[in-house]
């Protein structure tokens, strides 16, 4: 009895054919989604772990100027994008010398609103893996039921005579329902290990973005809420100039 892929192949029905071709379409659908993402998330956390202590130096030496553009500078970093993005809105009050506790607020809901933005963007491919992990069983298991269908219409059209031959369609038809777990698998797989990468992913926006914010409090003093920031910030780059005054 000849059980090889081929003979499977030339001796399945369409329907089972167009089975087999969708199964294998969101497979290759569910892995390249898969591997983009990976290799995404990857470059993103090189990156943060490169602009993570370049950034908490430059606010310890209260250098926001170097801190924003060393933001600007990792374009592929998770982290970096969110806070390049809140501190170009309060940068010109902050060069003014005239950040308040109101732009301190400001600058915090301009960081909620960059890392909700951003983790929108570091899900975008999961709904592919959820919807290939959850309905390509399914896919297979169609597949088997038409099959059996059809091997049980050859058997009543034989006769008693058909015995090895529904062995032979029943064998081919559960092919689609093995088939499908073999795609549903790796793409669950997929999708809950992504979800904890991205999870993670946003602890590190949170926490490096609440020390944005806690180093932003820490410069705000005086009674009435005006900011020590009261010098140009490009005097790292100017030695000798003088300090505006209050």
């Amino acid at each position: 009895m000849n059980m090889s892929i081929g003979y499977i192949w030339e001796h399945s029905p369409v329907f089972a054919k167009g089975i087999w071709i969708v199964l294998a379409i969101m497979s290759l659908w569910s892995l390249s989604t898969a591997f983009g993402k990976w290799w995404n998330l990857r470059k993103a956390q090189k990156e943060t772990l490169k602009f993570a202590p370049e950034f908490s130096q430059f606010l310890e030496e209260d250098n926001l100027t170097a801190a924003i553009d060393l933001a600007l500078t990792y374009k592929k970093s998770h982290v970096a994008r969110v806070l390049g993005g809140a501190l170009n809105e309060v940068k010109p009050l902050i060069m003014d010398g005239s950040v308040t506790v109101s732009d301190i607020n400001s600058a915090e809901r301009a960081v909620e609103r960059n890392v909700l933005v951003e983790i929108v963007s570091l899900k975008r491919g999961l709904a592919i893996l959820a919807t290939v992990g959850s309905t390509s069983p399914f896919v297979g298991l169609l597949g088997t039921v038409f099959g059996i269908i059809n091997a049980f219409a050859a058997m009543g059209s034989a006769g008693s005579t058909g015995i090895a031959a529904i062995t032979v369609g029943i064998a081919e038809a559960l092919i689609a329902t093995g088939f499908g777990l073999l795609v549903a698998i790796p793409a669950v797989w997929f999708y809950n290990y992504f979800q904890t990468k991205i999870d993670n992913l946003t602890s590190e926006m949170t926490y490096v973005s609440k020390e944005m914010i806690d180093y932003l409090i820490k410069g705000v003093s005086g009674e009435f809420g005006r900011s020590r920031f009261t010098r140009e910030f490009n005097t790292a780059a100017q030695k000798g100039s003088a300090p505006i005054s209050q």
